[in-house]
């Protein structure tokens, strides 16, 4: 675990101090979930920052990790301080919201929590169109000092990120996660995944994690590209059945 993480750092110390911070605050907010006991949409409030805290960790890590295979340090560097600033925008408004009792998503009710929802929704927008560049450039680069399956698992991930990010956009038209009823019915441990209604965010917690599974299981799982490829296609048909199941209104679980 040391060695990662001082090969992190050497890799990109930008983003593995932005991944520390971000578990500071993942632990500040489980703090916050102890003693505060103000619910939003039926879950504790701190609920979503500890979640999108350690989510923004792992992303924040993953990439630091992966951006050291492209030959372009300063579209690497570019990125990497893209990633920090929408992230810090992201977590900024989504604190500020919890700590005031207000849902950070889908809250058009003043003027001011639409803008902040708009502010968000501008970062996410920029962090994706910008990741799908980066992945473009993955696609591009002919020569790596790593395998051909870790490769393709990096380019594929990153792909599968993209196109999942993309589908929050679903969440954004509907103003809403659950189909077939409200935002805040009884959900699953931890997730709070509705269990009564279709959920639009197991889709896209499944499919953005690709990047690290599809990166993982080329570097250690496999060393054949087909049997990657295999893996790759099974995974997607796997997440897009979660999607299909959410806009049929079939819980995840129930």
């Amino acid at each position: 675990m040391l060695s990662f993480i001082s090969e992190l750092r050497k890799r990109n110390s930008l983003l593995a101090m932005t991944g520390w911070l971000c578990w500071l605050g993942t632990f500040i907010c489980m703090l916050l979930y102890q003693s505060d006991v103000t619910f939003v949409t039926g879950v504790n409030a701190w609920i979503k920052p500890i979640k999108f805290f350690a989510s923004i960790a792992l992303v924040s890590w993953t990439m630091a990790w992966l951006l050291h295979y492209l030959d372009a340090p300063k579209k690497v560097k570019t990125y990497s301080w893209m990633l920090v600033i929408t992230m810090l925008i992201e977590m900024a408004i989504i604190v500020y919201q919890a700590a005031n009792g207000r849902r950070s998503h889908f809250n058009i009710t003043t003027p001011l929590n639409s803008a902040l929802f708009s502010v968000m929704g501008a970062a996410i927008l920029t962090f994706t169109i910008w990741t799908g560049y980066i992945c473009i450039l993955f696609f591009k680069q002919k020569t790596f000092t790593i395998s051909d399956t870790y490769v393709w698992g990096i380019r594929l991930g990153m792909l599968f990120f993209v196109i999942f990010s993309f589908e929050g956009g679903l969440m954004v038209q509907r103003m809403a996660h659950t189909v077939g009823g409200i935002d805040g019915s009884p959900g699953l441990p931890v997730f709070n995944w509705s269990r009564e209604y279709g959920d639009l965010r197991v889709a896209h917690f499944f499919g953005m994690h690709s990047l690290q599974i599809l990166p993982l299981m080329g570097a250690m799982f496999t060393n054949s590209v087909k049997q990657l490829f295999l893996f790759a296609v099974l995974y997607f048909i796997l997440v897009a059945v979660f999607l299909a199941q959410a806009l049929l209104v079939v819980p995840f679980m129930s």
